[in-house]
């Protein structure tokens, strides 16, 4: 395990910036879910964005060997909460 002058391994730090891209792809998720996100993007801006927020899970998820990103099981059980407030 390779050790950073701060005292940090690496695979510590990665840990770190992997868990911060899954509460990111939560958060984005459930602006989502609440149709909150029309108040800050319009339609286009918010896709790209959770493009690139999905995207950023997936490399994090590769790098620390993680399972890949995937709603909460709760989240499942209710995909019509998916769907934008109208």
């Amino acid at each position: 395990m390779q050790t950073l002058p701060g005292g940090h391994s690496i695979e510590e730090i990665a840990r770190k910036w992997h868990d911060l891209a899954q509460r990111r792809l939560e958060y984005y998720t459930e602006l989502y879910r609440s149709g909150r996100w029309r108040h800050y993007y319009t339609e286009d801006r918010f896709a790209i964005r959770m493009l690139d927020v999905i995207a950023a899970a997936r490399k994090w998820d590769a790098l620390t060997g993680a399972p890949a990103s995937q709603p909460s099981e709760d989240r499942s059980r209710h995909d019509d909460k998916m769907r934008p407030a109208a």
